[in-house]
């Protein structure tokens, strides 16, 4: 009886990827008009989405034409169109989901537009890899795009100083271990003055390789000691 309600109705799944292509096809539209704007002029839109923002708007109302900005602005700087699969796995990602891609599907490019989108209300995301050397190329690579369209970028690696921390978080975008965020969200909570503290309020995170970091790398605790 369930396969064939499926069958009829379709799975949630299944209507939520439609949905998802259904707003794929919206950006393709928006591709031609942010095409033809010059560098300074794709780069004033993330202050347009900002003042929108500001204004009352949500994300999901401005998603569309911050994905389609994202999506040339990785063009102009990387080279490297997103296509329609890696925008729709972008989709999944902001409605927080897990995207499974397969090989050859570009899953680094996936994170670009939802970290676009969920950076412009300046209270920071956090994209989360496996290790450092993940932690930093990614800033560096990725981070071309953002800093493109005016965001700032930061990453997390072992040695900082508490300083260099407080910055790295305060900017638009951080990328680091899961380890690192883990262990300064627990160091946070053993500080007695709010000053000494390096992470903001948590708003929004990308995690990569998920079934590596909350499944595998889940068995092994963060435990660190109080004064």
């Amino acid at each position: 009886m369930l396969g064939f309600a499926k069958k009829i109705f379709g799975s949630s799944n299944d209507r939520k990827v439609k949905e998802f292509m259904s707003r794929v096809q919206k950006i393709n539209l928006l591709e031609e008009k942010y095409a033809a704007l010059s560098d300074d002029e794709l780069r004033m839109m993330t202050d347009a989405f900002r003042d929108r923002l500001a204004a009352g708007e949500t994300t999901d109302k401005i998603m569309n034409d911050a994905f389609a900005v994202a999506r040339e602005a990785s063009r102009r700087v990387l080279g490297q169109r997103q296509y329609d699969v890696q925008l729709t796995g972008g989709m999944i990602l902001n409605d927080g989901g897990i995207a499974e891609m397969r090989t050859g599907e570009g899953k680094t490019l996936v994170a670009i537009a939802p970290a676009y989108l969920n950076a412009l209300s300046g209270k920071g995301v956090h994209v989360i890899t496996v290790n450092d050397y993940l932690a930093r190329r990614d800033a560096e690579w990725m981070g071309r795009v953002y800093r493109f369209l005016g965001l700032e970028v930061g990453v997390i690696v072992n040695g900082l100083s508490q300083g260099q921390r407080q910055a790295a978080y305060a900017a638009d975008i951080t990328y680091g271990t899961n380890n690192e965020f883990g262990f300064d969200y627990l160091r946070d909570n053993l500080v007695y003055d709010r000053r000494e503290m390096v992470q903001r309020p948590h708003h929004f995170a990308i995690v990569d390789e998920v079934d590596s970091i909350l499944i595998d790398e889940a068995r092994t605790p963060l435990i660190i000691s109080g004064p």
